[in-house]
């Protein structure tokens, strides 16, 4: 199943893309939310489809799609988890996964715009693989971790470089910002993808290819990443994983290459769907 989430910002409703078309389930499904995934949701969102699917009001085209997650408790991030990418940066291969927080306002739609931050000079790009989870998880064992996700997303781990690696402290600074975490398009159940580690990644910067990559060349998997992070918290229905970028970032150019409006990108993973954003200078809301 491709589960979506459709309508104005704070407005979404849930819904599923099928064979090419969106189609409304807000009249049997509230949201694709905590309780949805917690109390059993994608077995009975599967019964759904199967039961009333050719009674589903089709969503028009030119609907905006919002996070097919609604706001997760948290969004736990990988750092230097693709052995290229650590090469790129000058950065030792991590011995235990790095781990970083997005926060949740930072959340925004598969297409919607990348607003770069009030005295930003560094917003960069990072194409990832996300992981829903499905089920509370804590001190899982890696033999059991993939009983826990639910299914995965693309995501645009956004970054203000300066943020994030020259003001001290941790990286949440430079990653938390408004806008920087499109999610979506879809969020596909693990039943239709047969390995995550081994799907095309890639993100290109007006029209020119910078990142192509595989999830072959992560360094810690995704059941890894799910035994490791339940060890210092508790993950809930809903939560996101973001697995890490491959190589191909601004940071790591020659000279160093960073966002400015007017900049489109566009992004992929193999099974997960493509999601465009174009980058828009600041703007007090």
């Amino acid at each position: 199943m491709k589960l979506i989430r459709f309508g104005e910002p704070g407005k979404e409703k849930p819904g599923v893309h099928i064979d090419g078309k969106n189609y409304d389930v807000s009249g049997f499904i509230k949201d694709y939310d905590e309780f949805f995934f917690e109390h059993g949701g994608l077995p009975h969102l599967s019964w759904m489809l199967h039961q009333h699917n050719t009674v589903l009001p089709e969503i028009p085209a030119e609907i905006r799609l919002g996070c097919p997650v609604a706001r997760p408790s948290k969004i736990v991030c990988i750092g230097l988890n693709y052995a290229k990418h650590a090469k790129e940066t000058g950065a030792a291969i991590p011995t235990e996964p790095i781990l970083f927080f997005k926060s949740t306002t930072a959340v925004v739609g598969p297409n919607d715009a990348i607003m770069i931050p009030r005295d930003s000079v560094k917003t960069d790009w990072e194409v990832e693989l996300a992981v829903v989870i499905e089920k509370k998880a804590s001190y899982v064992s890696e033999a059991d971790a993939m009983d826990y996700v639910a299914g995965y997303c693309l995501h645009n781990d956004v970054s203000e470089r300066e943020f994030q690696l020259e003001r001290g402290g941790t990286w949440d600074k430079g990653k938390g910002c408004d806008t920087f975490a499109p999610l979506g398009p879809w969020m596909v159940s693990k039943d239709e993808i047969k390995d995550p580690h081994n799907l095309r990644l890639w993100l290109s910067l007006n029209g020119k290819t910078v990142q192509d990559s595989n999830t072959d060349d992560l360094i810690f998997n995704v059941p890894q990443l799910i035994a490791y992070i339940s060890k210092f918290m508790t993950l809930l229905p809903g939560d996101i994983i973001s697995t890490g970028t491959p190589a191909g970032v601004g940071l790591g150019m020659n000279p160093p290459t960073y966002l400015k409006p007017g900049d489109t990108i566009e992004l992929g993973i193999d099974g997960l769907g493509v999601s465009k954003q174009t980058v828009v200078a600041f703007q007090q809301s």
